[in-house]
Formats: C-alpha cells, sequence, structure tokens
C-alpha cells in the first residue's frame, strides 16, 4: 500500500519542525519539535540513540492520534523498505519485513507469491512494523497467527535482539508494544504457507460476501478482492477524494465483557435487538463496539463540531471530514460517544489508536 497521506522522505524531513498532520491518515496533529526520517534498522537505532529529548517512532501514521500541541521532542520516521526469505521448504516460508514497509504493499506480495495467511488483512493502512504492536487483525486473522518474531531495540538495556511470539503477548489488539516505549521495531517475521488458497474463510460477512459457507477456502487473490471491497464500503481503505477515510479505521475496539456485564447489557437494550457479539474463553463475550454506538444515538455521519463526524459509512470510525478539522474536535466527539454508551448502556468503550499528547 502507498501511503496516500504521508509524505515522501526529503532533507527538510530530517531537520525542519513542522505540523504532524501530514504523516497520519487522520490529517491532525500539531508541530513537532524535529523531524528526523531514516531508512534502516541501523539508522533507526541511531536516531533514537543520539536523542537525548522525548522520541516519537511513527511510520504510516495510521493509528495514531496526535494532540493540536504535537509533540516536543524528535519525531523518528521510519521509512525502511524491504523483504527478504529467511527460510522456506515445500509447505511453507519464513520471511522477515522491515518496519517502514507499507503493509498492504506487503500483503499484495504475498498474495503474488502464493503466500498464505495475511490475505484477509488486505487494504489495512500503514506499515509492518506496526502490525505486531496492536497485533493487527480483519476478517478472521490476526497478524498473531503468522508471526514468529519481532525485532526490537531495547531502550532499555541498549540491546538489539529478535522477541519470539510466544513472548510477544498477543492478545486481542494488544501486545506487549502497544502503551509504552521501551521497544522500538525494527523488523518483523512471518511464517506463511505455500498455497494458491487462502485459510479457512472464518468470518461469516466475507463468506458471504465470497458466496462460499464458512470454513471454506478460497483463491487467494479472490480473498484480497473481496476484503478491499468490503473495506472501501465502510471507508477503511485510504482514498485521498473520499473524506470518510480522513481517519483512523475504527475508533474503539469491540468490548470483551464478563458474562455478567453482558447479561446486564442484554437488559439494558432490551427492545433494541440483540447485540452481536462472539463467545469466548472463561465466560468472556466481545460485542460489537459499533452496534453499541447506534443504539446510543450515534448513527452514519453523525457531526461533531468543528468538521469531525462519524464516518457516513462506518459508526465505528471517526472522520476529519471537513479536512482542517482539529485533534480536540475529534477527542470530543469521541468523549461524547464513549459517556453516552456508558450512560445508556452500561457499557465502557475504550480507544484503539494511540493517543500522542493528547487524552480521552
Amino acid at each position: 500500500m502507498s501511503d496516500a497521506y504521508a509524505q515522501p522522505t526529503t532533507e527538510a524531513d530530517r531537520a525542519i519542525p513542522g505540523p504532524l498532520a501530514g504523516y497520519t491518515t487522520l490529517r491532525m496533529g500539531g508541530p513537532a519539535g524535529r523531524i528526523v526520517a531514516v531508512t534502516s534498522a541501523d539508522e533507526i537505532i541511531r536516531a533514537v540513540q543520539a536523542s537525548d529529548e522525548p522520541i516519537l517512532v511513527l511510520a504510516g501514521g495510521s493509528n495514531v492520534v496526535i494532540g493540536d500541541a504535537g509533540f516536543p521532542g524528535t519525531v523518528v520516521l521510519v521509512r525502511s523498505r524491504g523483504l527478504r526469505v529467511l527460510t522456506e521448504d515445500a509447505e511453507s516460508v519464513t520471511v522477515r519485513v522491515e518496519a517502514g514497509e507499507p503493509w498492504d504493499d506487503l500483503v499484495a506480495a504475498t498474495i503474488g507469491n502464493g503466500w498464505a495467511g495475511l490475505e484477509c488483512l488486505s487494504g489495512i493502512p500503514g506499515s509492518t512494523g506496526a502490525t505486531p504492536i496492536q497485533n493487527v487483525g480483519a476478517y478472521g486473522q490476526e497478524v498473531a497467527e503468522t508471526i514468529t518474531g519481532v525485532e526490537v531495540y531495547d531502550r532499555l538495556d541498549g540491546t538489539r535482539r529478535i522477541v519470539p511470539a510466544a513472548e510477544c503477548g498477543f492478545a486481542y489488539r494488544g501486545s506487549i508494544f502497544k502503551y509504552q516505549d521501551r521497544w522500538v521495531v525494527l523488523s518483523v517475521d512471518f511464517r506463511l504457507t505455500r498455497s494458491p488458497l487462502s485459510g479457512p474463510v472464518r468470518y461469516a460477512e466475507l463468506a458471504r460476501a465470497l458466496g462460499v459457507e464458512v470454513g471454506e477456502r478460497v483463491l487467494l487473490a479472490d480473498a484480497r478482492a473481496t476484503v478491499l471491497r468490503l473495506r472501501a464500503g465502510k471507508g477503511m481503505v485510504l482514498d485521498a477524494a473520499d473524506p470518510d477515510t480522513r481517519s483512523v479505521g475504527s475508533f474503539f475496539t469491540n468490548p470483551v465483557l464478563d458474562r455478567a456485564t453482558y447479561e446486564q447489557l442484554l437488559e439494558r437494550s432490551a427492545g433494541l435487538g440483540e447485540p452481536p457479539a462472539w463467545p469466548g474463553a472463561d465466560g468472556l463475550v466481545k460485542v460489537s463496539a459499533a452496534w453499541l454506538i447506534d443504539k446510543a444515538g450515534f448513527t452514519k455521519g453523525h457531526p461533531g463540531e468543528g468538521g469531525v463526524a462519524i464516518s457516513s459509512k462506518h459508526t465505528l470510525a471517526l472522520t476529519n471530514r471537513s479536512g482542517t478539522a482539529s485533534t480536540s474536535d475529534l477527542l470530543t466527539l469521541a468523549s461524547t460517544i464513549r459517556d453516552t454508551v456508558h450512560a445508556r448502556l452500561g457499557v465502557t468503550l475504550h480507544p484503539e489508536p494511540v493517543l500522542i499528547n493528547c487524552a480521552l
């Protein structure tokens, strides 16, 4: 994927402070103290080591909300690229991908090579290095299923090492790397299956769109094309001409409730229909945040102040519809949605993106 909103690396990136809005898919964010563009893992490490001020590591800018005051320290723009095969056999291939590699470019390359495992993650904006941080997932796949290790620079002890997947703490939209700045992701290793067919289709919406039953397999190219079509219909594929895509995708995660809280939700939502839900282990139930938002009175296109709005295509996306809205306007709308959902339905929504120099 070519990041439609990230500016190209230039010499100006290396020294001149400026607004960070141009480096985020929301098109929001105030000035940086300094911006440094890096194009390799070694350069990433040197940039981090050289700074004696706060550092923000930024790549595709697709899952971050930066405050109107910007970031007072050094912003390290990760622009490393590349993929290489580490090991391969008749059934699988393990590849190492640089952190700055645009994610959808990687997905397209794996499909072109007949490697299955990432096809349902087509069209997701951002960089490869960001995917393990929040365990990116969509349409029944998560990167945790194919990641074998994450190469990091550990700022605490100054070492460079591979963190095995088992030590990454992968969970629903989370990992040990999220909400802290100890580890800087340098590259990611994926083990993919040699196959012209996708993995078993797990997501009912995708299965219906493909015209197959849940659990069936389809051609990799068909899976990708259908996922891209579904995402585009929800404003979840970057398009500079579509203001609904000036967002971070899903702003809230689907809440995971214990059984008692879920039963309370059913009582409070009586008459609204049963919320879409997915049972999990230990009696936990994941419910649809989009459904909660809609039933709390916030429908598609709902406007906020200053030019922000809920996407006209999907209630989970909050958009900079005007292109000139402020981060404070966005967070005001998000706070109103969160507080109203809690007051009416008893469920607390949590933001999915990382908030930088701002709070919800």
